[in-house]
């Protein structure tokens, strides 16, 4: 299905931030007209909170440490009827959720997801697709789902959302979420979006230290039994 040229539905974007102050300008410039950007402020030091909110963000504070936990906190936030997710580092184009808000309203699919093309040098170091691909492999033989990237672009039902019960507060939070949807009966997709060298240094996939300590998280996820749906978790096609 090809979205249309219409106004793409109204949505609230979590932006987990941990000293993005460089990144931030460019990022909020680009979230798409009428949405809400709620920037989730993990322990920033370099007053990331203060330029978010002078640009117009909603700030949200996360004291605990922790990807998953600051995305969750966004989506606690999050009121609009689907919520999307995209890194604060400038690696990704918030633009480009509007087409795929629009193909999740319609009912297209149930999780989409940006499925990374590096697009320049060091856009994604070579140890962290290697890291992917292994999960990619592990995630297909768990649940069936022949997905290519893990990457942190996507966007669902808010309600949904929240029914699917997320626990981790890591780096598997992402792969929790795709593994329940899949257990739950979602239909699960990506589409392809031009992936960016970050500003700044990774504070996961930057080294193969930090590769290692989130391709740990995500086994655990892949390691936990399947979760029953509910009729609350399941999504009408």
């Amino acid at each position: 299905m090809t979205p249309s040229a219409s106004r793409p539905p109204l949505a609230d974007l979590v932006l987990p931030c941990l000293d993005e102050a460089e990144a931030l300008p460019w990022v909020l410039a680009r979230v798409p007209a009428g949405w809400r950007a709620i920037v989730v402020d993990n322990g920033s030091t370099d007053g990331s909170a203060d330029i978010a909110r002078s640009l117009g963000a909603t700030v949200v504070h996360e004291t605990r440490r922790g990807f998953g936990a600051a995305c969750h906190a966004g989506l606690l936030a999050a009121r609009a009827e689907l919520v999307c997710f995209c890194d604060c580092d400038a690696s990704m184009d918030p633009g480009l959720l509007a087409p795929m808000a629009e193909r999740v309203a319609s009912g297209e699919t149930d999780l989409l997801l940006g499925r990374r093309r590096p697009q320049g040098h060091g856009a994604w170091p070579a140890h962290a697709r290697a890291g992917n691909l292994a999960l990619s492999r592990m995630l297909r033989r768990r649940t069936g789902l022949r997905l290519h990237d893990l990457g942190p672009m996507r966007v669902a039902r808010r309600e949904a959302l929240l029914a699917l019960g997320l626990t981790d507060r890591r780096s598997g939070y992402p792969l929790q979420m795709v593994v329940r949807a899949a257990d739950a009966g979602w239909r699960v997709t990506e589409t392809d979006i031009p992936y960016l060298p970050r500003a700044g240094k990774s504070k996961v996939t930057g080294t193969w230290r930090g590769t290692w300590h989130a391709v740990r998280d995500m086994r655990r996820v892949l390691a936990e039994p399947p979760v029953r749906p509910t009729p609350a978790e399941g999504i009408s096609a």
